[in-house]
């Protein structure tokens, strides 16, 4: 039976981005009360643990000590021209009271399921408050302050480990990617809409890192309007035989839910039937999870995706509803009557003429330039 960790606080609450900024930080609260109602949050292994803040020692090996207390000066209302040139105060990444608090705390949470994770106390832990992966070393970025899944990649690499970052956040994860470009202990795979139409501009499929990490830096462009069927083909193409390959140790998996047709941010069109059947494969590796959060604009259809992806890695899924109703109860709302599940979204023959042929260059060119360097 595995073990699995729900990282949750309601701590994490009290620092709300502003009001009319997109970032909801609701959306783990109300997660949380779905895994409750369903009584995932507890037995059959199954435990909620409480994060702790992550010290500032272990912030600065992603951080630089500069960045870190410029982020912590603000967060008390004081930042200058230094400040903003490191993205903070933008309209993206805006100053707020307990920003500092927040983040620290959001990344402590990650860093707590990483550490449960290399003492054995869990198989798999799931933190609905993390997945900054926009955050630079020196540099506040789409939303994010404190890069907690660099920093969780970084822990686990320093123990020995063989690190597979995935990601499906809509946006691609160019904190990550950049900061193991030229590494190998640490393989980072993004899919995202394709960076021509969507920020933060970078993750082509010709980024494949550089030197020892040549190779190990995988980028999935997605054309807008790409539905489960072409997103599930692409994942199949590229994930399991490089997984194979690599023969990780442990995933870290960002599952943001911007992908979701609806969002107001992006241009996807996927259902959360696609984001189950991802995580039905990692668990089938039979590997430890790391996983997080991240983007997702549209609250209910994020709360529901999460909350469809922990019942799924408590073994509690059955692959289909069977409350017709649950959804809609849970999330106190009637515009969503179902279950967590997603119902079949209609593709336009249009569609599909558009989302296939390129999806096919796509993986036909990720096989020619990093499979061979795989041996596959």
């Amino acid at each position: 039976m595995r073990k699995v960790a729900f990282i949750y606080s309601s701590e994490l609450e009290k620092y709300p981005y502003p009001p009319e900024h997109p970032f909801n930080t609701i959306r783990a609260q109300k997660t949380r009360q779905i895994a409750n109602s369903m009584g995932l949050l507890s037995g059959s292994g199954r435990s909620e643990v409480s994060p702790a803040p992550a010290e500032r020692v272990v912030l600065k090996k992603f951080h630089t000590a500069r960045y870190l207390h410029a982020l912590k000066t603000a967060a008390r209302g004081r930042w200058d021209a230094e400040a903003l040139g490191m993205g903070i105060g933008t309209e993206d990444c805006p100053v707020f009271r307990g920003l500092y608090e927040y983040a620290v705390l959001a990344t402590g949470a990650t860093l707590t399921g990483a550490g449960m994770i290399l003492s054995g106390e869990a198989d798999v832990a799931f933190n609905p408050s993390g997945g900054f992966h926009h955050a630079g070393p020196e540099h506040a970025s789409g939303f994010c302050y404190i890069n907690d899944v660099a920093l969780a990649c970084t822990v686990l690499a320093e123990k020995g480990k063989r690190v597979l970052y995935l990601d499906v956040d809509v946006h691609h994860g160019d904190g990550v990617a950049f900061g193991f470009y030229n590494r190998r202990d640490v393989m980072t795979i993004s899919f995202h809409q394709n960076p021509k139409t969507l920020f933060p501009g970078t993750g082509f499929e010709d980024e494949i890192g550089d030197g020892e990490g040549k190779g190990y830096c995988v980028n999935v462009p997605l054309p807008i309007g790409t539905y489960d069927e072409a997103y599930l083909k692409a994942f199949d193409a590229i994930v399991p035989p490089l997984t194979a390959a690599y023969e990780p140790d442990v995933v870290v998996f960002e599952l943001g839910a911007d992908a979701l047709s609806g969002d107001p941010l992006a241009h996807l069109s996927l259902t959360n039937n696609a984001y189950a059947r991802i995580i039905d494969h990692l668990m089938s590796l039979d590997k430890p999870i790391l996983a997080t959060g991240g983007g997702g604009y549209n609250v209910d259809n994020t709360v529901r995706a999460w909350a469809l992806a922990w019942s799924i890695f408590c073994g509690a899924d059955s692959g289909e509803d069977i409350d017709h109703a649950l959804g809609g109860v849970m999330l106190e709302s009637t515009e969503w009557p179902a279950g967590l599940r997603d119902g079949a979204l209609a593709v336009s023959q249009t569609q599909r003429q558009i989302v296939m042929p390129a999806l096919e260059a796509t993986i036909e060119l990720l096989r020619k330039n990093i499979f061979p360097i795989h041996g596959l």
